[in-house]
Parts: structure tokens; C-alpha cells; sequence
């Protein structure tokens, strides 16, 4: 049996900082090669810089490390990718295509592409939103992500490509801090519980979106690329999901152990961004092709999460 060699990009970001800790534990550390734009000093195994966007730098590596396996984990994110349309787009896209060039003329066995439930627009029915839902998002993020599913298909079809897909949700986790997400309010709102500090959220209370907590997200990430290629019947990619809440709800959670925790509401742009997302996911396909199923609801995801947070803050004492 070939050994494989996992190249991870994008490394350094909330998924993928944990996605390359779970991947070690799988692969074996030598097999595994991060990658992002800037040096990590503090990642243990082995590192590489690498702008994605460099064809001849990606290339590079993938015959350095004789690379079988890529996750492609880099992107700008959707808040932050409205403050620079034109940029998200053409990184987002440039670095897919590089990976699946790379992919194509190097015959990388299998990819991993993260997509997002910003590839879904408005006049979806928000509630348990469909696989087959009509894609029009209301961001450049979930722009190219929708794109991208069209053209992890067409390289799946045309090429052969084993190219596996998940639309994440919010994801919430302990780990890493809010990386320029529209859900990203889901991980600030605790560090700020944990500081006794007040909390402004920038959605209303009462805006319910799908979410999934970061174990149950890395978990669905290697499920999805474990599961024999005859059962990966969706080429797109597959709709996953959590556990759907909103910002009262979760403050509500946060209080059972906090009960003196200070949340006011101050609603900005991006609440126009979730307005237009689903508030509940239908992942029906994921369950049935490749046995998905979620194993946080919101009572553990907070618990697990003030617990862990709690250890990280004092250990910085």
C-alpha cells in the first residue's frame, strides 16, 4: 500500500491549523505538510511557505514531498472578503485552480475543497435548506465557493479528479480566534465570556444559522475523504450539518455557566450576509452515502468550549 503525503494550504487558519493536528495523528507527522503565506514557528512537523497562488511554487512542493493527498483550506472569508471583492475573488479562485491543475497533471489520488453555506442565496427555503438548492449567493466569498463546486464537478467528470466537497457552516472552536467570518460572532462571544468582559454582537439576536462545532467539522473533513470513492455521490459538494442557533440562544447557554454575562446587540453589515444564508441545513446525502452525523448539540458545544477555553487562558498567566 502506498504511503501517502498529505499537503495541507491555508495551515495556518481556524480549520486548518487543527485539520493538520488531526491529519498528523493519521498520517504520521512526516507525512504531512503544511503550508501558508507566512512562517509558523510554533507548528510542529513539517512547514512550508507558500503562496497559493504561485503554480510554480505549489508545484514545487508537490514533487518535493512526492504529495498523494491535498487539502485546500486556503481563502479569504466572507466579511472580510466584502471589504476587497475584487482581491477574494481572483485569490480564491486562482489558488483552486492551481490546486486542481497541480492535482490534474501530478494525478494527486484525492482533494479536499471546503465549501460553505455562503454558496446559498436568498430564495432558498431557509429552513432545512436542500442539497439541491438554486446557488446565488450574496457574497463574493460564497461566489467563488459556488464557482469552485461547479468546477471540482468538471474535473471530477472530465479528469477523473477525486475531489470531495463540504458546505461548512459557522464553525465554532476553541483552537484559533475569529478569522473574518460572517458566524465568527459563535467563537468571539466566548473568549469574552471567559474575560468577564461585555460582548456587542453584530447580528440581532434572533438570527438562527446553521453552525457546527470544530471537532464535528474536522471529523466530517476526513469522513467524507475516508468513505470509498463509489460512495461519493455528490461531486459538488455535500451540504453538513450542526446545530442551528442564535446569538440568544447562545448567550442563553454561555449564562447557565455565566450567569452575569453582558450581551447587547449592535446589528452592521453583516447581518445583510445572514439574512440571505440558511437557518438550518438538510444533510440528508451526507448521512445517507457516507453515515454523517453531528455529535455536539449546543449544551455540549459550550461546555466543551468554556472548558478548554479556560485551560488556554490560564495557561498565558
Amino acid at each position: 500500500m502506498q504511503q501517502e503525503t498529505i499537503l495541507i494550504t491555508g495551515a495556518s487558519g481556524q480549520l486548518g491549523s487543527v485539520l493538520s493536528k488531526r491529519l498528523q495523528d493519521k498520517f504520521g507527522v512526516n507525512n504531512v505538510i503544511a503550508t501558508d503565506l507566512r512562517d509558523n514557528p510554533s507548528f510542529v512537523g513539517q512547514f512550508e511557505i507558500l503562496d497559493a497562488t504561485d503554480f510554480e511554487a505549489l508545484t514545487t512542493i508537490v514533487i518535493k514531498y512526492n504529495v498523494t493527498q491535498i487539502y485546500h483550506m486556503a481563502a479569504i472569508l466572507s466579511a472580510n472578503g466584502e471589504k476587497n471583492p475584487l482581491l477574494t475573488w481572483d485569490i480564491n479562485m486562482k489558488t483552486l485552480f492551481n490546486v486542481l491543475e497541480v492535482s490534474r497533471i501530478h494525478t494527486i489520488s484525492k482533494v479536499f475543497f471546503p465549501s460553505s453555506i455562503a454558496v446559498f442565496g436568498a430564495n432558498v427555503n431557509r429552513d432545512n435548506t436542500p442539497q439541491d438548492s438554486n446557488l446565488t449567493p450574496s457574497t463574493v466569498y460564497g461566489m467563488t465557493k459556488a464557482a469552485g463546486e461547479n468546477w471540482a464537478n468538471y474535473y471530477y467528470e472530465k479528469y477523473g479528479l477525486d475531489i470531495r466537497s463540504i458546505r461548512y457552516p459557522g464553525v465554532i472552536g476553541y483552537q484559533s480566534l475569529p478569522g473574518g467570518g460572517t458566524t465568527d460572532y459563535a467563537v468571539d462571544i466566548f473568549h469574552k465570556a471567559i474575560k468577564n468582559e461585555p460582548f456587542e454582537c453584530f447580528l440581532s439576536e434572533k438570527t438562527t444559522l446553521p453552525m457546527i462545532y470544530m471537532d464535528d467539522a474536522i471529523r466530517a473533513t476526513i469522513e467524507v475523504m475516508d468513505a470509498p470513492s463509489v460512495n461519493i455521490k455528490t461531486r459538488t459538494s455535500y451540504n453538513v450539518a450542526g446545530v442551528s442557533f442564535n446569538p440568544e440562544e447562545i448567550t442563553n447557554a454561555i449564562r447557565t455557566i455565566y450567569p452575569d454575562f453582558k450581551v447587547t446587540y449592535k446589528p452592521d453589515f453583516r447581518q445583510g450576509i445572514a439574512d440571505s444564508w440558511p437557518k438550518s441545513i438538510d444533510d440528508t446525502n451526507a448521512k445517507n452515502d457516507w453515515n454523517w452525523k453531528p455529535n455536539y448539540n449546543l449544551e455540549a458545544m459550550t461546555e466543551d468550549m468554556i472548558e478548554n477555553l479556560k485551560a488556554t487562558y490560564l495557561e498565558k498567566i
